[in-house]
């Protein structure tokens, strides 16, 4: 079928030509067969106002056209045992090097995932540690505040409880200078 294709082409180059030739000697206009070629016929339609048109009648292909135009097959070489051993001890080498590549692969892929997650448990890891650590640098503070606090409170009882005795005594002698 290519090949009848590539003839219409060729053909339909050398039929334009051929038209002008002809149109050149012949100014009339013909319905009869144009051109005959071996698988076609070309047969010219009433004129257009844009150009002359044509009708291409392809014929079937003959028997005798398909011996012409078929290529002869290489010939056949005798395979040998030894060229059979030889194609699937490849064949077998070329599975076995694809299954370990792919293996390889599969290795690497879990090596990559076992290190993210070991990456992923160390970051949350230092991230407890951090927390706790902050945590308990906040607890200190919050305990070493709470015993200054107590501390200040205490020394103002303290002071409280001078002065209530200083208040007393001074009472005391009041009470005994006028009675």
């Amino acid at each position: 079928m290519a090949k009848t294709a590539t003839a219409y082409k060729e053909k339909m180059k050398e039929l334009s030509v051929l038209s002008l030739i002809c149109s050149c000697f012949y100014p009339e206009t013909r319905n009869k067969l144009v051109c005959e070629f071996e698988d076609m016929e070309v047969k010219p339609i009433n004129k257009r106002a844009s150009g002359q048109a044509f009708e291409v009648i392809l014929k079937p292909q003959s028997p005798v056209s398909d011996a012409v135009h078929s290529l002869p097959s290489p010939p056949k070489r005798d395979i040998s045992l030894e060229d059979i051993q030889k194609k699937l001890e490849a064949a077998d080498e070329r599975r076995r090097s694809q299954e370990a590549q792919v293996l390889r692969a599969l290795a690497e892929k879990r090596d990559h995932e076992r290190d993210v997650l070991m990456k992923a448990m160390e970051e949350n890891s230092n991230f407890s540690k951090m927390a706790e650590e902050k945590l308990q640098m906040k607890m200190d503070q919050i305990k070493e505040n709470r015993e200054a606090h107590l501390a200040a409170m205490m020394e103002r009882l303290q002071e409280k409880e001078k002065h209530a005795a200083v208040v007393r005594r001074n009472k005391e002698i009041r009470e005994e200078l006028t009675a």
